[in-house]
C-alpha cells in the first residue's frame, strides 16, 4: 500500500507528530516478584489484545519503578522487539511497562487510540516498522526510528468508524477468550474438588460420622459435587428429575471410606500409580531445515512451544510451521492424534495444551499418549495441580529440562474408572466449548485481517474493493 493509495481528506504523517505521550522502559530491568502490579512484557502481547499476565512487580517499587511515564486505559502498546510489530490496547491503568513495549497516546481531538491500534496492525506500518529495524538475529526498533514511521490519519470521524467497525470484531474476540478463562477454572476447580481435595467423599464419612443415613451422605455428596444447598437440590428433584437423577448417579461413584497410601490418605479402592504407567511418554525432533523437502508446501501440523506460548487457552488449533510426509518420517513419535496431552519441557517447562489436530512435535515437548486408565482432560489437569513437582524434577545450567525418565516417575493417583469417565464427559464438554470458542476467534481474526486493508485504503465507505 503506497502513500497515493489513500484519500486526498486523509494526512500523512510521523508518528511523533500526533502523539500526546510515548512511554519507552528500555534499557531498564525490573525486580520480579511472584505477586503485585501486573507486569506488561512483549510475550503477553499478541493478536490484538493483553493476554494474562504471568510477572508482577512488587507494589511498592512501583513508584519508583514507572518514572517515564504511567499508562491510561486506551494507550497502545507496541513491541519493539522480540516479537516486533505486535498491539494491543490497555483495559488496565494498574499495570507496569517492561522492556521491549513502547506505549503510545494519541493526541486528543486528533489521533483516536482505538484507530491507532488498527492502523499499526496494517501492513502499511509493518513494513515500515521491518524496513527501520536493526539486528540479525533478533530484529528490533529504536524508539527514534520508531517515531518516523509515517502514519495515515484520517478525519476523526472516518478514525471512529473505522475502529468501531474492527474493534467489534476484537471485543468479540477478547469476549471468547475470557468465557474461555473461566471455563477452564470450571474444570480446575472441579478437578481440586474430587481428585485433591476429594470433597464429594469427605461429605459422605462427615454425614456418616454426624448420624446421618446413607441417603443424607449421597445427598451431602450432591450437594458438594453441584454446589447446590439441599433446598435447591429438593427443587432441582421436582423442575428437573433428569437432572437430579444423573447429579445423584455421580455422587453414588464415590466412596464413603478414605485408605492410606504412600500419598497420604485417599479414597478407598482408588490406586497410587506412576504417571509413566498411566499414559504414553514420548518426545519429538526437528527435521533439517536445510532440506527443502521437508518443509516446503508441508501440511502435517509441527508444533514447537513457541505456539504454546501464545496460546489464551489449554487447547492447541493451528501451529506456525507445517512439515511435509518425508519430514514426518524424521520424528520418531510420528504424528501424534488428537487429545494428546503436550507439555513443554524447557524453556520454559510448563506450557500446556489438549492437541485439538494431529500433530507432529520437537524435542522441546514431552507429549502424553492416554491410551489408558487415565483421561486426556484429567491427565492435564494432573499436570496443571502438578506443576510445581514437575518443575523441581528439572534439571540443567543453561535453562531447565525436565526429561522423560524424571516425569514418568512422579507419583498419581487412579480413581475408580467410572469416576474417571463421568469426569471426563463432564469436562470434554467445556474443552469442546473452548475448542468451538478458539476457532470461532481465528475465524473472526482472519476477517477482521481483510477488512484491515480495505478499511484502510479509504474506500470502504464508498462502496470500492
Amino acid at each position: 500500500m503506497s502513500s497515493d493509495f489513500f484519500p486526498n481528506s486523509w494526512k500523512l504523517c510521523p508518528l511523533e507528530d500526533v502523539m500526546d505521550v510515548i512511554i519507552d522502559y528500555r534499557g531498564k530491568t525490573p525486580k520480579k516478584t511472584e505477586s503485585g502490579i501486573p507486569l506488561v512484557t512483549a510475550k503477553i502481547v499478541k493478536d490484538g489484545y493483553v493476554q494474562t499476565p504471568t510477572e508482577f512487580i512488587a507494589e511498592d517499587n512501583y513508584e519508583t519503578w514507572m518514572v517515564r511515564g504511567l499508562p491510561e486505559v486506551g494507550d497502545v502498546v507496541l513491541t519493539t522487539e522480540a516479537p516486533l510489530g505486535e498491539a494491543a490496547q490497555l483495559t488496565d491503568s494498574n499495570v507496569a511497562l517492561a522492556q521491549r513495549i513502547v506505549t503510545l497516546r494519541g493526541k486528543k481531538g486528533v489521533l483516536s487510540n482505538d484507530y491507532l491500534l488498527c492502523a499499526v496492525q496494517s501492513n502499511y506500518i509493518q513494513h515500515q516498522l521491518e524496513a527501520r529495524a536493526t539486528g540479525s538475529t533478533v530484529k528490533g526498533i529504536k524508539q527514534s526510528e520508531l517515531r518516523k514511521v509515517i502514519l495515515p490519519v484520517p478525519p476523526f470521524e472516518e478514525q471512529q468508524r473505522i475502529s468501531n467497525i474492527l474493534k467489534s470484531i476484537s471485543d468479540k474476540i477478547l469476549l471468547n477468550s475470557k468465557i474461555n478463562q473461566t471455563l477452564e477454572q470450571t474444570a480446575q476447580a472441579i478437578f481440586k474438588s474430587w481428585f485433591v481435595d476429594f470433597d464429594p467423599v469427605k461429605a459422605k464419612i462427615e454425614t456418616l460420622a454426624s448420624g446421618g443415613s446413607a441417603d443424607d451422605a449421597e445427598l451431602a455428596a450432591m450437594g458438594v459435587i453441584s454446589a447446590k444447598t439441599l433446598d435447591e437440590l429438593n427443587s432441582l428433584k421436582t423442575s428437573n428429575p433428569e437432572a437430579f437423577n444423573k447429579l445423584a448417579q455421580t455422587a453414588a461413584l464415590f466412596p464413603a471410606a478414605m485408605q492410606e497410601s504412600e500419598l497420604g490418605e485417599i479414597p478407598e479402592g482408588w490406586e497410587v500409580s506412576e504417571i509413566g504407567n498411566e499414559v504414553i511418554v514420548v518426545g519429538g525432533g526437528t527435521p533439517s531445515t536445510k532440506n527443502t523437502e521437508f518443509w516446503e508446501d508441508g501440511t502435517i501440523h509441527w508444533t514447537t512451544p513457541k505456539d504454546m506460548s501464545g496460546l489464551n487457552c489449554k487447547v492447541l488449533t493451528n501451529t506456525d510451521r507445517k512439515i511435509t510426509e518425508l519430514g514426518l518420517k524424521k520424528i520418531s513419535s510420528g504424528l501424534l492424534c488428537e487429545n494428546t496431552v503436550l507439555m513443554s519441557s524447557r524453556a520454559p517447562v510448563g506450557y500446556l495444551a489438549l492437541a485439538k489436530i494431529p500433530v507432529a512435535i520437537n524435542q522441546g515437548y514431552i507429549a502424553m499418549k492416554c491410551e489408558g486408565r487415565l483421561s486426556p482432560e484429567y491427565v492435564l489437569l494432573w499436570c496443571e495441580h502438578n506443576m510445581e513437582e514437575i518443575k523441581q524434577r528439572a534439571s540443567g545450567t543453561t535453562f531447565a529440562e525436565i526429561s522423560k525418565s524424571n516425569f514418568k516417575p512422579i507419583p498419581a493417583i487412579v480413581p475408580a474408572n467410572s469416576i474417571i469417565n463421568a469426569f471426563s464427559v463432564h469436562i470434554s464438554e467445556i474443552y469442546n466449548f473452548v475448542h468451538s470458542n478458539v476457532l470461532q476467534s481465528e475465524s473472526l481474526s482472519s476477517v477482521r485481517d481483510l477488512l484491515l486493508p480495505k478499511l484502510l485504503s479509504g474506500n470502504f465507505f464508498k462502496g470500492g474493493e
